[in-house]
């Protein structure tokens, strides 16, 4: 669409300001520098533990080792300048400060999941950075799309989030601990453990979802909704790589399993293919740039998947690399959606001139993507290169690698040459000015680095040697640095540069091409089956609500106690689930009123008149009560007793109000399935009970209980004891819904006083 004039004027009243709320990235600028100060530190990695719930395995235990260097200054360094750069993006904008406080509350729960040593303390952080996504994406919540791109990121990545906490769990049972460094460590002790293949699935699942992997892919451009700050930050340099950084932490446990190494190799591979022949069917410059993200995660997780050390150098520099040249490519489109309006390269060209500082940025951060010489992005590829060239029986990568670097050169040109220099489209409004200068200098910033340590390479050994280390354990130097000497580079670079020029220059034509060419796949992709799932939720639940939910209160008492008798029956019939407890000859009183419940029961199930039936029962509640007091509890059948004379006041009373008035309930619902839940229940319940009181009783609590009552709480009675002082807080919270249930009837009487006041 052409730019809106309205949003132009807008924008410009903001230009050159920026929100003061930009003077918070003062607190990630703080972490950085304290991370920073670790670095070439040859001490042990850092580390932090704190009790929490031992009984489950769970500490606060944080670790701070290379890999979680690496991810801390990118975290840090990528949100002081995300900060910066929303500072003049929202200036004048409603809810910023919603913005801001969600950005930093997700750079905390990044900060967890990088620095967390233990599985399910991780998880935690892990389900935190899903929901403060989904907060983001949404955040202009007024408009449909961007509230289906976070429903959809939430569905995805929390989804993806729960099966990898079964993975967690797995795990952790099969080693023995929930403690990251400890699983490493011990690694060959489980490695062989049954529960390793699913707990891997379960992982799988889980690292794939959140880094946008096959078949998870399409939620990650759908998510573009969100503002660019939140491109920039969530899907090019942090969140999406939360899944690679879980497999690449856990790549020493499981270096030498092939299940591993063939589903990461494999699934990596094809992803990253897969989603640079998505990026040519786009017209959306963020889009384009996200698809390209996920070209990136999937050449991540295949790196991860190499067994050599090589990879894991070409992992770290690479997670790097594409940091430091995606995130000023999205400020980039963010400027120009800012200043202009749209985000389609169909309307975008000639933007070098009203705006030199981003087309300055975007030329820095091209070259780096594509990979040329005197840029980091160079150094990345030729350790991808030399991992791919020692993979062994993984070979084949090499040639989705030969695709993913071709397309990856048009898309650098796309963002830096098209619609900067290139001369079709509209022609250039004389109103557009350039961005800000809080939103000129982050972008430009970032991508000088890439240049900056493209030329002195050395500078990042300690980091990225630590970071590859981590990783890749028997890794003990980095591979040489890389220079314009090796002719084989140079050659494979200019390869890669003349195709991509290539398909640059056909880009439109291709486009085109591939929209004939997969439109009919379109409806057995990833996206069209979330789309039918969807769907699919509210039919499922129209069919079970009708044949469920009939209105009849026995129809769904049959159905709780189906479904909670079910679940016990099985595990009651597992081996060694239940013994009979050993018996002892009961006294004359206790057969007495065991006679009369027996006998009580009975009746209230022949009769079938209601009230006669409310009756019968009262006397099952007597013969409780007796059996307590023959039991040696008279507190018991006492508080039974009243309770069962309460009840059958207040129902019969109830019932007989009820046949005055001709409303008594009659079920005419079959027999058969009552009787058979009926028994059910009462079987499952009698061999729960007696499965409670097989073992041998442990007298230790009730003695303490007993030797402490009259010291402790001044009184004999154990029971009250314990019901008034020892659990003073759980009977504090019962008779607090007592007595907001009671509340909750003051209305009704209320009501039903009104409606007695006009009767007479």
């Amino acid at each position: 669409m052409p730019p809106d004039p309205n949003k132009l004027h807008a924008d410009h009243h903001h230009a050159g300001a920026a929100s003061r709320l930009g003077w918070l990235a003062l607190i990630p600028l703080s972490v950085f520098a304290l991370a920073l100060g670790q670095l070439g530190r040859e001490a042990d990695a850092l580390a932090f533990v704190v009790p929490w719930i031992p009984s489950l395995g769970i500490d606060l235990a944080f670790r701070l080792d290379g890999l979680s260097l690496l991810f801390v200054l990118l975290i840090s360094g990528i949100g002081t300048m995300v900060l910066i750069y929303a500072g003049g993006y929202m200036a004048g904008m409603a809810q910023r400060e919603r913005l801001f406080a969600l950005l930093l509350l997700f750079m905390v729960a990044m900060l967890g999941c990088t620095t967390s040593d233990n599985l399910l303390l991780l998880f935690g952080f892990w389900e935190l950075t899903s929901l403060t996504s989904f907060l983001l994406v949404g955040f202009k919540h007024e408009y449909e799309s961007a509230r289906k791109s976070a429903q959809q990121a939430l569905m995805v990545t929390a989804g993806g989030g729960l099966v990898l906490l079964a993975g967690f769990i797995l795990l952790g049972q099969a080693a023995g601990t929930y403690t990251i460094s400890e699983l490493v460590t011990n690694a060959e002790a489980w490695r062989d453990d049954p529960l390793v293949k699913p707990a891997l699935i379960c992982l799988f699942v889980g690292a794939f979802t959140k880094s946008a992997q096959l078949p998870f892919h399409f939620w990650l451009p759908n998510a573009m909704a969100a503002p660019t700050p939140v491109s920039a930050y969530l899907h090019s340099a942090t969140m999406v790589k939360l899944g690679v950084y879980l497999l690449a932490r856990l790549d020493p446990a499981f270096d030498g399993v092939a299940m591993w190494h063939d589903v990461l190799v494999t699934i990596g591979a094809i992803t990253a293919a897969w989603s640079m022949l998505l990026t040519l069917r786009e017209r959306d410059l963020k889009r384009i740039l996200a698809w390209s993200t996920v070209s990136a995660l999937g050449t991540l997780v295949m790196l991860i998947g190499l067994p050599d050390g090589d990879a894991a150098a070409a992992v770290a520099a690479f997670l790097l690399t594409h940091a430091l040249y995606k995130a000023p490519l999205f400020f980039v489109a963010g400027n120009i959606d800012h200043c202009t309006g749209t985000r389609n390269i169909d309307h975008l060209a000639g933007l070098a001139r009203a705006m030199p500082w981003t087309a300055a940025a975007a030329a820095l951060a091209a070259v780096s993507m594509a990979g040329m010489p005197f840029s980091l992005g160079f150094v990345a590829k030729e350790l991808i290169k030399i991992s791919k060239s020692e993979a062994g029986v993984f070979a084949w990568v090499s040639y989705s690698g030969v695709f993913v670097n071709v397309i990856a050169v048009a898309v650098a040109s796309v963002a830096a040459i098209r619609v900067f220099w290139h001369r079709g489209g509209a022609p250039v409004p004389e109103e557009i000015r350039e961005a800000g200068w809080a939103m000129r200098l982050p972008p430009v910033l970032i991508a000088a680095l890439g240049l900056v340590f493209g030329l002195w390479t050395g500078l990042l050994d300690p980091l990225l040697g630590a970071a590859a280390q981590a990783i890749h354990p028997a890794l003990t130097t980095m591979p040489a640095s890389l220079g314009l000497e090796d002719t084989e580079a140079l050659q494979a670079i200019a390869l890669a540069v003349l195709l991509g020029i290539v398909v640059f220059v056909l880009w439109d034509r291709i486009h085109h091409l591939l929209e004939r060419l997969m439109q009919p796949l379109d409806r057995l992709g990833a996206q069209a089956w979330y789309g039918r799932l969807l769907l699919a939720i509210p039919a499922l639940a129209g069919i079970l609500t009708r044949a469920l939910q009939s209105g009849r209160l026995s129809r769904y008492t049959l159905l709780c106690l189906g479904f909670v008798i079910a679940p016990v029956a099985l595990a009651l019939a597992l081996p060694g689930a239940f013994a009979l407890p050993a018996m002892q000859a009961p006294s004359l009183a206790l057969v007495g009123a065991s006679a009369l419940l027996i006998v009580a029961s009975i009746a209230a199930c022949l009769v079938r008149d209601a009230f006669v039936m409310l009756l019968v029962s009262g006397f099952v509640g007597l013969g409780s009560a007796l059996a307590f007091l023959f039991l040696q509890a008279p507190d018991l059948a006492f508080t039974q007793f009243a309770v069962e004379v309460a009840f059958v006041v207040v129902i019969a009373s109830i019932l007989l109000r009820l046949r005055h008035l001709g409303l008594s309930a009659h079920d005419d619902s079959p027999a058969l399935p009552r009787a058979v839940v009926a028994f059910a229940t009462a079987g499952v319940l009698t061999a729960l009970l007696l499965a409670a009181t097989a073992g041998p009783l442990d007298s230790t609590v009730p003695d303490t209980l007993a030797a402490l009552s009259v010291p402790e709480a001044h009184g004999r009675n154990v029971v009250n004891v314990i019901l008034v002082d020892f659990r003073a807080v759980d009977t504090l919270g019962e008779i607090a819904v007592v007595a907001l249930a009671f509340a909750g009837t003051l209305p009704l009487f209320a009501l039903l006083r009104r409606r007695k006041e006009k009767a007479a």
